[in-house]
């Protein structure tokens, strides 16, 4: 029987900004890619969504970016690799705090947004990533994209790495995802993006943009809790999987 990770990115509310379903998403996934401040997330969103992920038994997840509050993380920043390593420090420190006090902890590591491209195309700054994570904890995992120099770091310095596949975002012919910026980029159908999950679960592929399949071996599957509809697409995801007799379980164990 096949077996795959659901993860979301969560606590990305900030102060009376309110984004997403956080407690709803937590019944649904198996991992919370949680917010640490310096993209979105407030201390009180981090520690209501620590508790809630604790209280559900949903493995907790750092989403690391670039100190970019304003554009949500999602512009690229030139940091020099020292500086951005101590910036991911910062941030896994803060965020398990709150882990601590739910009474679990951190179990992985996941760059949000820019960063996470980021960590396909700048090797120095995928290291940088990793050595925080390394440094803080050296049994954690590292989520992100298949064949990435971010997994390739992880799994050199003897961490685990976790290749993701996207259910609501479209793919290049090459494997890369769309641009936010281009038509298509973000699958808001849940019959459409459950599709999706069951085929990157079951036949290692998933459909291009252009119609082509993209071969991706994943072991966890994402689902943005910001797109519109999520609750929805994460309820369908889940259905979807278990018609398909796959197991639903987090990769942290």
């Amino acid at each position: 029987m096949s077996a795959i990770d659901l993860n979301s990115d969560l606590g990305e509310s900030f102060g009376t900004w309110k984004l997403g379903d956080d407690e709803a998403m937590l019944d649904l996934v198996t991992s919370a890619n949680v917010a640490c401040g310096f993209h979105a997330g407030d201390p009180s969103t981090l520690r209501r969504v620590c508790q809630a992920a604790a209280d559900r038994g949903v493995t907790i997840g750092a989403q690391v970016s670039y100190p970019d509050l304003v554009g949500f993380g999602r512009r690229f920043i030139d940091m020099q690799p020292a500086e951005l390593r101590d910036a991911v420090l910062y941030q896994l420190g803060a965020l398990d705090g709150f882990a601590q006090v739910a009474g679990t902890g951190v179990g992985y590591v996941k760059p949000h947004g820019a960063l996470y491209h980021a960590c396909v195309s700048h090797p120095e700054q995928a290291e940088a990533v990793v050595l925080a994570a390394h440094e803080y904890d050296p049994s954690m995992a590292v989520l992100g994209a298949p064949g990435s120099p971010l997994l390739a770091v992880a799994d050199a310095m003897g961490m685990e790495p976790v290749p993701e596949a996207f259910a609501d975002r479209a793919y290049l012919a090459d494997g890369r995802l769309v641009p936010r910026t281009s038509d298509g980029a973000v699958l808001t159908d849940p019959a459409t993006v459950a599709a999706r999950a069951v085929s990157i679960a079951v036949h290692h592929r998933v459909q291009a943009i252009d119609g082509t399949d993209v071969e991706i071996r994943a072991r966890s599957i994402c689902i943005h809790g910001d797109t519109p509809g999520a609750v929805e697409m994460a309820r369908a995801v889940r259905a979807g999987l278990e018609v398909a007799s796959v197991g639903i379980h987090s990769f942290v164990i």
